[in-house]
């Protein structure tokens, strides 16, 4: 079979930066609808967390109506945020810890990518906690088993292993969870509704008097809240259908809208809202712990339901695919990716989720300030300084492009370490002031320290679409003994479409 090969960086790259999780996928290996990309997010959004994100605007002296508007507008900017991100996903088939390469050097990538994985790892053990909780709630009930920790083990464990099969099991999991999901979500929110409506309570005219709280505030937070996925993005549109060979970043990126910016806020808002209903009509934050207390049979055997599929949905996608492609990225030669699941969840277990559960918001606004920075200097790197093009066999290189100064790209690191301490110290608009002095401090870096030292093929080549893949119809792959090259989808027609691992 013929292949057409223009591949801008003959020299072979190092068998010690690759392994199949994370190599770029080809335009062939994207089985991801748009349909079921948006089931996906809608399976993703909704975690119990949440509900204490709305209950605690709520608690504070915010209407409810306030509070779902407020997550609502702040999920459609983390959504736009994330269209941005997800480009390098939908152009180059790349994963977030490798294209990080770019910015901050072949081995400067470990410390920012890992940060990211850990976080992640951390949310996994969170989710997994919430729902062992429940799981134990119902295990006691129905079979004597009064143990959340042994629920916890047993809920990881069958996490784990379903991620570890890939991202079609993923898809399959996504498209049965979410419409349960949504279900029996309507179904919370009118048993709620119902408990006020008999203690006189109109939940939208609630208000709590004698508290305040800044919706800046709210709204900052939940961008820290999905900070994470917002600049990991690629991980998961590297697998969505694109439409080659247009270079308008609407076609290119279609696929993405209906989840990023109808799925993610509506579902979020939705969530939110039920959170503050259960404040409002109870005092506790938890809609599950209130319905489980007054409840039995068929309410029961739902809210097992909805917390199974919920974190599970959410644990998958959003938290273990992350961490453990940071973990492969971190050591390519010895970590492949289903040992790289097994890792992050007991990096999520060793972490104390339980701990961290009970400072939630300062959790968020910590990690969400060195996150924010990390998107800020994605975003700057990948339109400002590369205008999209990247030598993507060189991000493969020991000896390439990106080993900038011992594998470490100086202004990277300094843009990224600068301005997430100044986020982290002004922690409550933590990612609004993180992202935009990532940005700004990386491309004055670059253009100063960086560029003239260590020139880069994408710019002195005046920008050429030979550094470009879908937007010209072509894919990155690699050939084998350490070559790569860029194969046109006319020449991708008879191989493989083969790709379970992620």
């Amino acid at each position: 079979m013929s292949i057409a090969l223009d591949n801008p960086a003959a020299r072979p790259v190092s068998e010690a930066l690759i392994e199949e999780a994370i190599l770029p996928t080809s335009l062939n290996q994207r089985p991801i609808s748009a349909y079921s990309y948006a089931w996906i997010w809608i399976g993703i959004a909704v975690i119990i967390a949440t509900y204490s994100l709305g209950a605690s605007g709520v608690e504070n002296g915010v209407s409810l109506g306030t509070v779902i508007i407020t997550i609502f507008l702040a999920n459609l900017f983390i959504g736009l945020f994330m269209l941005l991100t997800a480009d390098i996903g939908t152009e180059h088939g790349l994963t977030f810890a490798v294209y990080l390469r770019a910015p901050f050097g072949i081995y400067g990538t470990h410390l920012p990518a890992v940060s990211r994985g850990v976080v992640a790892a951390m949310w996994f053990g969170i989710q997994t906690y919430l729902g062992a909780l429940a799981l134990n709630g119902i295990g006691s009930h129905f079979l004597g088993i009064d143990n959340w920790f042994l629920w916890y083990v047993a809920f990881g464990v069958v996490q784990v292993i379903n991620t570890a099969l890939g991202i079609k099991a993923i898809e399959k999991l996504a498209a049965l969870a979410a419409p349960c999901i949504i279900a029996i979500s309507i179904w919370m929110y009118l048993t709620l509704e119902g408990i006020a409506d008999v203690k006189g309570i109109n939940i939208w005219t609630f208000v709590n008097e004698g508290k305040s709280m800044s919706l800046l505030a709210l709204f900052v937070v939940n961008l820290a809240f999905w900070s994470t996925m917002a600049i990991d993005i690629p991980n998961l549109t590297r697998f969505i259908k694109t439409q080659p060979g247009t270079k308008s970043f609407t076609r290119r990126n279609k696929s993405l809208f209906g989840a990023q910016l109808i799925a993610l806020p509506l579902t979020q808002a939705f969530i939110a809202g039920i959170g503050g209903i259960s404040y409002i009509a109870t005092g506790n934050w938890n809609p599950i712990e209130v319905i489980q207390a007054e409840s039995q049979g068929f309410a029961l055997i739902a809210l097992l339901a909805l917390v199974v599929l919920a974190q599970w949905s959410t644990n998958t996608a959003a938290n273990l695919v992350p961490s453990a492609l940071t973990l492969v990225n971190l050591s390519p030669r010895y970590i492949n990716y289903k040992l790289s699941v097994a890792l992050a969840g007991i990096i999520g277990t060793l972490c104390f989720p339980w701990l961290i559960l009970d400072n939630l918001f300062v959790f968020l606004n910590y990690y969400g300030a060195f996150l924010a920075s990390i998107g800020g200097i994605m975003i700057a790197d990948y339109y400002i300084i590369r205008h999209r093009r990247v030598n993507v066999p060189e991000l493969f290189s020991t000896t390439g492009q990106y080993r900038y100064s011992n594998g470490i790209n100086w202004a990277g690191m300094i843009a990224w370490l600068a301005s997430g301490g100044i986020a982290a110290y002004y922690s409550a608009y933590a990612f609004l002031i993180g992202f935009p002095l990532g940005l700004i401090f990386y491309v004055i870096l670059m253009k100063v320290l960086v560029l003239p030292r260590f020139p880069q093929k994408e710019i002195t080549s005046n920008y050429s679409d030979d550094y470009l893949a879908t937007s010209k119809s072509f894919s990155w792959m690699y050939q084998g003994e350490g070559r790569f090259a860029r194969v046109s989808q006319a020449d991708m027609g008879g191989m493989s479409t083969s790709r379970e691992d992620m």
